[in-house]
Formats: C-alpha cells, structure tokens, sequence
C-alpha cells in the first residue's frame, strides 16, 4: 500500500468518524440543517474531489493531484449547492404530482422516492455532469495552454463516450436505484447520503475522462 492510499483512507476514516461520532454527527447535522447551501458546498468539494483522486488513481496507477485542483474543487462545492435546492424541488414536485394523481402511487413511499430520483436523473444529472465535464475540459485547457473557447473546449469532449457511459449506462444501472434509496430517508440525510454519493460520481466522472483521453490517445498512434 502506497503512502496516498493511506493518506486517501485516513482522510475517509476521518470523515466518517465525524458522521458516526454522535458529538460530531450532531454538531454537523445542526451547521447543515442552519446553513444548507454552505453543507452542500463543503461536502461536495471534499468527497466528490475524493472520487476523482480514487479514479485517477485507479487508471494512472499513481496518486496525482490534478492541476487546477481548487478550482475542480470550488466546482463541485458550486454544483453541491445547486443539489440542494434541486432534491427540495424535485421532491416537493413528485408530491404535488402524486398528490393530484398526475403520477401513479399516491401515498407510496417508495413510488414517491423512484418518481423522484428518475425524473431528476433523466432530466437534471445529464445537464449537471455535462457542466462540469465541460468546466473540467477548460480547466484541462488552460493549463495545458490549449484554446479556453468554449467552442475549442466543447470540441474536445468525447460526447459519444459521455453519452454511451455516463448518461446510457451509470444513470439507470447506478443513479436512479442509488437515489431512489435516498428519497426513501428522512429529508435531513437525503443531502447527506448523496455527498457520499458524490464520491462515486467523482470517481465515475474521473474515469469515463480518463477511459476517453487513453482511447483518443491511442487512436493517435495506431
């Protein structure tokens, strides 16, 4: 086991501990419950940044802090505050839906929670992780000293692989089950379960770019 995995673990095992320790657990869930936008911030930079740096890991076979790692952080806090306010919306819509019997299974938890987590997935996730595909490619961009348009930036996306993976196969095999299971806990942890989840969205993210680059990659030389 190399030094960063231990590093990577330890950072983990600390996280937990805070969400298991009741001291701790209590005082997050009460700065999370007063300051919604700033939880979602600070959980998602922290554990989605984690999944990247898993993913690279994984596929580089190296522990490799990316460049522009604040600012890929600092994106993923933004888009955790935007998940904050999308999980109310869409939750307070699906209820009104069931409600007015314009959705089948009024007074069903579970039809409430798969209503949910299907509509948000096929409506706002693809929206959502083509943003910070395209914001991921433009930090690439500057700091390799390639062109920041955004046309040339766009360009250099793989959206057939973006499509193909990210969108066709993790979003019904991974994201609507994992959120469906969300939306069936209690409304305070639902922001937290899916922070942890945005580890795995990281990591997912991380590794369909780096599955791309390789190919491309490769694709060059033969």
């Amino acid at each position: 086991m190399k030094k960063g995995d231990i590093v990577w673990t330890l950072v983990l095992a600390a996280l937990i501990a805070i969400l298991v320790v009741p001291t701790t657990h209590d005082v997050f869930m009460k700065f999370t419950t007063a300051h919604p936008y700033a939880g979602g911030f600070v959980k998602f930079s922290i554990l989605a940044t984690m999944g990247e740096l898993l993913a690279i890991r994984i596929v580089a076979g190296g522990w490799i802090i990316p460049k522009g790692a604040i600012y890929r952080a600092a994106i993923w806090g933004f888009l955790g505050m935007a998940i904050v306010l999308i999980f109310d919306m869409f939750a307070s819509g699906v209820m009104a839906a069931l409600s007015k019997g314009l959705l089948p299974g009024k007074g069903s938890k579970f039809a409430f929670a798969f209503f949910t987590s299907a509509i948000m997935n096929v409506t706002f996730a693809p929206t959502m992780m083509a943003f910070h595909r395209i914001t991921d490619t433009f930090i690439d961009s500057k700091y390799e000293g390639s062109s920041t348009n955004i046309g040339d930036v766009v360009r250099r996306i793989d959206w057939a692989g973006f499509v193909s993976f990210v969108i066709l196969k993790t979003v019904p095999i991974f994201w609507i089950p994992a959120h469906t299971i969300t939306f069936l806990l209690p409304p305070e942890y639902r922001v937290l379960v899916a922070a942890m989840l945005s580890m795995a969205l990281g990591l997912i993210l991380a590794f369909a770019k780096k599955k791309a680059q390789k190919t491309q990659l490769n694709e060059v030389t033969n």
